[in-house]
């Protein structure tokens, strides 16, 4: 399945390139969904030791598994969001509305999401980028929109670093925790990931049904005005 060939897509990029894949995975993420949790959880569970894992090397240093190998997993993850979402801002303040409207394919923004998008602000104001960084699918479409509202460079970084933080330390630290285990673990977070796929398509199916109901509905009203 797709949601099995991302998971062994990340696995395998963070094996082969430690903290620098955790750094660009999660510099993705702040623009387009990447799977930011498993990116974490995944390299939480290396920075334990496990599948032999000797540790992470960044720079020529080697940190041996354990809360330093933590630590430096997390900082790269906190660290590639912020730079990612840096990036977002900018798209979206100098290519302003014009770019999405044009180009908001590319990043997964169409109107209708912007519209949102722009709703979420009004409704928390700055404050909104820090609940959108510690909120699963939201995080990652909340860099492009703050730029497009010309949000102030000071506090979005600030609160962007503050949500980041949470989220790649957290989650870090839950793939630290179960260590040893993360083989049962992943294999059960797999389920997860088929059971979220399953709800999205029933969702779908869901909202492609009103959407017909509504079509017939207004398709009599006009035979009725006729």
């Amino acid at each position: 399945m797709i949601v099995a060939s991302i998971s062994d897509t990340v696995t395998t990029a963070i094996n082969n390139h430690g903290v620098w894949a955790v750094f660009f995975l999660m510099a993705v993420d702040a623009v387009f969904p990447a799977a930011s949790e498993l990116v974490m959880l995944y390299a939480g569970a290396l920075a334990a030791g496990v599948f032999g894992s000797d540790g992470v090397q960044i720079f020529g240093v080697h940190f041996a598994p354990g809360a330093s190998a933590y630590l430096v997993m997390a900082l790269a993850g906190t660290l590639g969001y912020l730079a990612g979402a840096i990036i977002g801002w900018a798209i979206g303040l100098y290519g302003g509305r014009p770019l999405l409207e044009r180009h908001g394919k590319w990043f997964h923004l169409s109107p209708e999401k912007l519209d949102r998008a722009e709703a979420w602000f009004e409704r928390w104001g700055n404050l909104g980028v820090l609940v959108g960084r510690v909120t699963p699918v939201v995080r990652s479409f909340v860099s492009i929109p703050a730029g497009v509202f010309e949000m102030p460079f000071a506090p979005y970084v600030s609160l962007t670093a503050i949500g980041s933080a949470i989220w790649a330390f957290a989650f870090a630290g839950i793939g630290y925790a179960f260590g040893s285990n993360y083989n049962s673990f992943d294999h059960g977070f797999r389920f997860i990931e088929y059971a979220v796929v399953v709800c999205v398509l029933i969702g779908a199916a869901y909202l492609v049904y009103r959407w017909r109901a509504r079509a017939k509905v207004h398709d009599r009203a006009d035979d009725s005005a006729r």
